[in-house]
């Protein structure tokens, strides 16, 4: 893709929609729409790298029930013409094809490399890359197993729904209680990952989400790795503007 002068790529990740409660989090969600309406006039597409939602699951007929004005103000966007693109996160993983049928927005489940004005990125999540976090990997790979989903599906949503919700909200994760301190560059897995990606081919620019801690770490003078935060404390993203990856905070 080629970015035309003026325009700009914006990376999101992390907004957990719903927790600690639906009402709360209606106060995040309407600086997120904000947000979003905000930048329409200068995207030339914009990435949204998981955590949309703290819980998601899609039955066979329904949809979590609220996040409206966030699907609504999605919408918008896609039908204006401006590409979005939809990184699943560790919270909402079982997506399905909701946002691609409803949306028209492509959903995607494993990095993905794209190109931009000749620089090349690699895009996703950041759950489950990297070496260590085994238990989490082990469980990973349970609840995303079809027969898991398959399961779940015979629990009715009333019941379904905020059973999930209870155990999600339960993550420490949302709080960003152990995701606030820079480990190292040594510790932290991530940059393990981009170092060893490297190592077989060259990107320009690794974007990922799931740290909750903005991040923009230099990994070898040619290639950069960019977390972008969150919408729960930091209010965090990231911009590129055909030349360069930058981080940015809400209203500076």
């Amino acid at each position: 893709m080629d970015i035309p002068k003026g325009k700009k790529i914006y990376f999101s990740s992390d907004n957990h929609l719903g927790a600690p409660t639906m009402e709360e989090s209606r106060k995040r969600e309407a600086v997120f729409v904000k947000w979003l309406d905000s930048i329409k006039e200068d995207a030339a597409a914009i990435f949204l790298l998981g955590d949309l939602f703290d819980f998601w699951f899609e039955y066979k007929h329904v949809v979590p029930k609220g996040f409206i004005r966030t699907l609504g103000k999605l919408a918008e966007i896609k039908d204006s013409g401006i590409p979005v693109y939809f990184f699943v996160g560790n919270h909402d993983l079982w997506m399905d094809d909701y946002f691609e049928t409803e949306l028209n927005i492509p959903v995607f489940h494993q990095p993905k490399e794209f190109q931009f004005n000749n620089k090349t990125f690699l895009v996703g999540h950041g759950d489950g890359l990297g070496p260590g976090d085994e238990g989490y990997k082990r469980m990973k790979k349970v609840f995303t197993n079809p027969l898991s989903k398959w399961l779940y599906r015979w629990l009715h949503p009333d019941l379904g729904v905020p059973l999930a919700q209870y155990f999600s909200v339960k993550n420490k994760m949302i709080s960003g209680e152990e995701d606030q301190q820079f480990l190292g560059e040594d510790k932290e897995w991530l940059i393990q990952y981009c170092r060893r990606k490297l190592e077989s081919k060259h990107y320009d620019y690794f974007l990922f989400g799931h740290r909750h801690l903005p991040l923009e770490i230099d990994l070898n003078g040619k290639s950069t790795y960019v977390n972008t935060g969150d919408w729960i404390s930091h209010y965090t993203y990231a911009e590129f503007d055909g030349e360069k990856l930058s981080l940015k905070k809400l209203n500076e």
